[in-house]
């Protein structure tokens, strides 16, 4: 069955790699915060015409008014903040680099879930992988010139938002239909963001390039990519779809090298492999007796 949704898996990947090139793009020329802005105001609307249209106005209104404070707090945790930080952050390192921290985030949740949410926590080998991939996590950062330090930390930061968002998503807002999480979470985000992106704004008018990094960050690597994911989800099931994780780094990778011109030594390699393999460790290694359970992954 799942080797019919290879394509949609190798497509997401394609396009969540894609976005930490044009953040790097946009970021030439834009503040973080009106990126961000930029990015979540057109995701939002985007979302909006399609959920409107599939899954219709009363379902969107009962599921905003019964779950408003959840929505509201993953809205942040898992989108405004962590968009902000990795936007910031790679206007300090690559975003090759940016990708392979990213791809930290089912250690920091195994982590989190293993601190704070009991109900979700891992143990046994899954912890040796939240290990290893956190020995990943600290070479990358230990071995970033003392100017792109604070950039990583910034990245780090993000991966563990995405964490903790996706762990509260996932206790407080499973009974949502997944298209209302993405439109709800997205519009509180977009919000969120508006005074600043606003406020932040250049005083002229942005190169091309800018303004066609950001539609593609909305439409495509925001809202298109979130529908996709959650299709995957529906048909292919949570673990399938967490397979993207070991797909965006390299992908992320070759467009910094061909499009940007990054280069990247072996801590970054290395990182990647230690990461990679933590993810693997944590994800796979156990199985529970009535059911296979996946880490999450960004989105």
């Amino acid at each position: 069955m799942n080797r019919r949704y290879l394509p949609m898996l190798v497509l997401l990947a394609l396009i969540w790699g894609s976005s930490f090139m044009f953040i790097k793009i946009a970021v030439r020329e834009l503040n973080p915060a009106t990126l961000v802005f930029g990015r979540l105001g057109i995701a939002a609307l985007a979302l909006a015409a399609y959920v409107f249209l599939t899954v219709g106005r009363s379902a969107v209104v009962a599921g905003v008014r019964g779950h408003w404070p959840a929505l509201l707090a993953v809205g942040l945790l898992n989108t405004a903040v962590p968009f902000w930080l990795l936007s910031w952050g790679e206007t300090r390192i690559d975003s090759g680099l940016a990708s392979i921290i990213q791809a930290s985030v089912p250690i920091f949740n195994a982590l989190l879930a293993f601190g704070f949410f009991h109900d979700q926590r891992v143990t046994g080998a899954r912890l040796l992988g939240v290990a290893v991939g956190f020995v990943g996590v600290a070479l990358l950062v230990g071995a970033q010139p003392q100017a792109k330090v604070l950039g990583a930390i910034a990245v780090v930061g993000m991966a563990t938002c995405y964490a903790a968002g996706g762990l509260l998503a996932r206790r407080y807002l499973s009974e949502v239909r997944p298209q209302v999480v993405a439109l709800g979470t997205t519009t509180i985000a977009a919000l969120a963001v508006t005074p600043a992106g606003v406020a932040l704004a250049p005083h002229h008018v942005p190169h091309l390039k800018t303004f066609a990094s950001i539609a593609v960050l909305g439409i495509v690597a925001t809202a298109g990519a979130y529908l996709l994911f959650y299709t995957l989800i529906a048909g292919a099931g949570a673990a399938y779809a967490s397979l993207v994780t070991y797909l965006v780094p390299p992908i992320a990778l070759a467009y910094g090298s061909i499009f940007l011109d990054e280069r990247f030594g072996w801590p970054a390699f290395a990182g990647l492999a230690l990461i990679l393999g933590g993810v693997g460790l944590g994800t796979w290694t156990r199985r529970d007796r009535r059911k296979t359970s996946a880490l999450a992954v960004a989105d």
